[in-house]
């Protein structure tokens, strides 16, 4: 409860707030909105931080850093709170928006886990979630988009040659 005040606690929080920014500068890459044919629109937008930080979480969860996780959606959602207060939508009715988003934001990492596990295929889960507003639907972008997905939660190969090339060493060492 009281965790933020402990020193372990300021340095989850600050390695948070650096995961999420991390997440929400590459949930604004162009490629999802030219290559991939996410709606650029602020629900594909919303989508695309919600499949970054979720991809995020994934990862630490398996790395077994599940209180990361918590702090880093924690961060999302104190993020989304105040962007939600500036863009306008008054104090009274703010509870009810964030309920709203975390609650579809936990509905689409329970989606997202169980298309990992193959309790549905991950295009069908993108074009209900990433792709719910867009006009026109591509099969090719959708496929490109769960590949992207697969290779995040996967480990890119391409980020693992640079880090071998950076550190000297390979996966393994």
């Amino acid at each position: 409860m009281f965790t933020f005040f402990s020193r372990q606690g300021r340095v989850r929080q600050k390695q948070a707030i650096a995961l999420y920014k991390a997440a929400a500068l590459a949930a604004r890459e162009p490629q999802f909105y030219t290559d991939f044919g996410v709606p650029d629109t602020f629900d594909g937008r919303f989508e695309m931080l919600c499949l970054q930080v979720w991809l995020v979480m994934h990862k630490l969860k398996v790395a077994g850093e599940d209180k990361l996780a918590q702090a880093l959606f924690d961060v999302m959602f104190r993020t989304m709170d105040q962007t939600i207060r500036e863009i306008g939508v008054g104090d009274l009715s703010v509870p009810r928006h964030m309920k709203r988003m975390m609650t579809g934001f936990n509905g689409r990492a329970n989606a997202y886990e169980a298309a990992l596990v193959g309790e549905e295929k991950l295009e069908e889960t993108l074009i209900r979630n990433v792709y719910a507003t867009a006009d026109n639907i591509e099969q090719g972008r959708v496929q490109a988009l769960a590949l992207y997905v697969r290779q995040v939660v996967e480990g890119n190969p391409k980020e693992e040659q640079d880090d071998e090339q950076k550190t000297g060493k390979t996966a393994g060492q």
